[in-house]
């Protein structure tokens, strides 16, 4: 077997009952899987900030913050959206579940729990897991810059390249964001059948930073594309400033947004020896003897950074 096929999923349980952890601990690691506890949603938080789990098993009524508060505040962290929640409690009644799904939960289990039927379920919601950070990764790697909306101009998500230009325009984070006004307006028009010559506009604030209406990707969800005109990629700059080759930029401009080297290595289609032996290239280079020190260097050398013009690929606005 391979290191990554022995790699064991996370499941984060959260519950202030001791019984239930210890049946749920015994169930789910004899099924193969690695268990992290909390006993309330305060110490939940703390350790998905740590280690990203693979699911959430989610108690929703406990003391002090309830599982459905720290549901809500667990998909306000980007890292964490793609992780499934799992709701557990004796509660039948609609209206908690409804509760449940509305906070961000994936899905529903009574208690007493059925270990079967939990893994069954757990099983779907990591493979759909996987397979949305997949295109999430893709998506990361490709340099796209995209913002998923609904029809009220609610943010939904973003790509990770997107959150600097989102950020000059709309804030940081999905927590509530909202497309500014003139941009609302700009959408209801698209969202309306607007013909595709006024599908993309400047913005007022930024002449320079362009969207693009691409269209409808699911239910009441639409996807916008950023670009940003004047703008010269992070890796160029990394690579003209540092002296560093194309590849060597490449890999430490992951570095600079916080990938680890089995990251990159996924998103540059190599191995994680090679990414290693770029990096120690890339120490000697800049002269320093960590990822940080060099993560450092990097920040300095594109703090003036605009990300690139997508446009570049020639293609047609929608």
């Amino acid at each position: 077997m391979t290191p990554e096929s022995q790699r064991r999923d996370v499941v984060l349980v959260v519950d202030d009952s001791p019984e239930t952890l210890r049946f749920l601990t015994d169930a789910l690691e004899q099924a193969g899987l690695t268990v992290v506890v909390a006993t309330e949603g305060a110490a939940a938080l703390r350790i998905a900030a740590k280690l990203t789990p693979n699911v959430v098993l989610m108690d929703a009524v406990m003391p002090g913050m309830d599982g459905f508060e720290t549901c809500v505040r667990l998909r306000q962290r980007p890292a964490l959206a793609h992780v499934p929640v799992i709701f557990m409690t004796g509660l039948s009644e609609t209206e908690h579940i409804v509760k449940g799904f509305a906070a961000g939960g994936v899905d529903h289990i009574s208690k007493p729990i059925v270990v079967a039927e939990l893994l069954v379920r757990m099983r779907v919601h990591l493979a759909n897991s996987k397979l949305t950070k997949s295109a999430h990764v893709a998506l990361d790697a490709s340099g796209r810059y995209l913002i998923a909306v609904d029809g009220e101009g609610r943010v939904l998500w973003f790509t990770p390249q997107a959150r600097r230009l989102l950020s000059g325009f709309a804030g940081d984070g999905t927590a509530d964001l909202r497309l500014p006004v003139e941009l609302k307006t700009w959408l209801k028009f698209c969202v309306g059948g607007g013909s595709s010559t006024q599908k993309h506009m400047s913005i007022a604030a930024n002449p320079d930073l362009h969207v693009f209406f691409v269209g409808l990707i699911g239910p009441d969800e639409f996807l916008i594309r950023l670009s940003d005109k004047n703008a010269k990629s992070a890796e160029l700059l990394l690579k003209d400033r540092l002296r560093l080759t194309a590849r060597e930029a490449e890999v430490l401009h992951w570095i600079t947004r916080g990938k680890s080297n089995r990251d990159i290595a996924t998103i540059l289609g190599l191995s994680s020896r090679t990414v290693d032996k770029h990096l120690e290239q890339i120490y000697a280079k800049l002269g320093v003897e960590n990822r940080t020190s060099a993560a450092a260097l990097a920040v300095e050398a594109i703090e003036d950074f605009s990300p690139p013009d997508i446009d570049s690929t020639n293609e047609k606005p929608c």
